[in-house]
């Protein structure tokens, strides 16, 4: 089935049901017992707030549209205009081709050729496996096919849901024991250990809270980001090993979720370099997160 959201991929494992697009490589549904473990969306729609898109060659932003490296400097598009960043990377509304699919699985691939920018060469590939024991499994793999080192990073964008439960009734738990600061332009000015609203090391309330930061002073060896609803029989959950995460309230899909992004860097690490992956010619790189649903009764 082909929509405006590409090829249409449905993945299944006992309880749980997948929805797959092509443009993005991105998870439009994620379903346990016929209840949203994420925020879904039409395939035939522009999804709002990058719902589910996979974030490459960058996650999150580069401050300016602009950045060095190897002594060189680069201009990549701005596309948020009210804080003159780059967000996101360069394939979120690319149609990713189907490499291989199955009942309960489904590997993506592209190549990202270089340009004025970015004149990088890259193949990435999205695989999404379910498990009816596990739930969602995401490995997003980045080889560099040129003869240069190329900067790199990824991330996922899903939205952890409880069956679209309001936000600001649900229980949220994150183990990041450092924020990053940002400007009014969402701009990072520094880490900061955290405290008040933004420690949510321990289960809290949400309520009226608003976040869009990001996290790292994570535990080693993976962690996990909990989200749970006195309503809803289960808890959603994502499992990383990500050295940041970047966490928001979802005021863009009015709040029926929170968006988890593992990241394998910061915001602007194409400025600062922290935590940059630099991709040696022929060198390979995979982020991998899971997704799942705790029946609470």
């Amino acid at each position: 089935m082909t929509t405006p959201g590409g090829e249409v991929l449905t993945l299944a494992a006992g309880d749980y049901r997948a929805t797959v697009v092509t443009v993005g490589a991105g998870l439009a549904g994620l379903t346990w017992r016929d209840r949203h473990v994420v925020v879904g969306h039409d395939p035939g729609e522009l999804p709002v707030g990058y719902l589910g898109k996979t974030l490459v060659p960058w996650p999150n932003r580069v401050t300016g549209g602009r950045y060095e490296f190897a002594g060189e400097a680069h201009e990549v598009p701005v596309n948020e205009h009210e804080t003159g960043a780059a967000l996101h990377g360069l394939l979120c509304w690319v149609a990713w081709d189907v490499a291989s699919a199955a009942e309960d699985e489904v590997t993506l691939s592209t190549e990202l050729a270089p340009r004025y920018g970015y004149p990088f060469w890259l193949r990435s590939t999205v695989t999404y496996r379910l498990d009816a024991a596990t739930g969602l499994t995401v490995s997003i793999t980045s080889t560099n096919l040129g003869d240069a080192p190329a900067p790199y990073g990824a991330s996922s964008h899903p939205y952890l849901s409880c069956d679209l439960a309001p936000v600001d009734e649900c229980t949220l738990t994150a183990p990041g024991a450092r924020v990053l600061e940002v400007d009014e332009r969402l701009a990072p000015v520094g880490l900061r250990d955290v405290a008040g609203d933004l420690d949510l090391r321990e289960p809290r309330p949400l309520g009226g809270r608003r976040v869009d930061h990001a996290y790292t002073g994570l535990p080693e060896g993976g962690w996990t980001v909990t989200l749970e609803h006195p309503g809803t029989p289960f808890r959603a959950r994502m499992h990383a090993d990500a050295p940041w995460v970047q966490v928001y309230s979802g005021e863009k899909v009015d709040r029926r979720g929170v968006a988890v992004e593992p990241m394998t860097c910061p915001p602007d690490a194409f400025n600062s370099g922290t935590d940059l992956v630099v991709l040696t010619p022929g060198e390979a790189h995979t982020l991998t997160l899971r997704i799942d649903a705790v029946p609470t009764a």
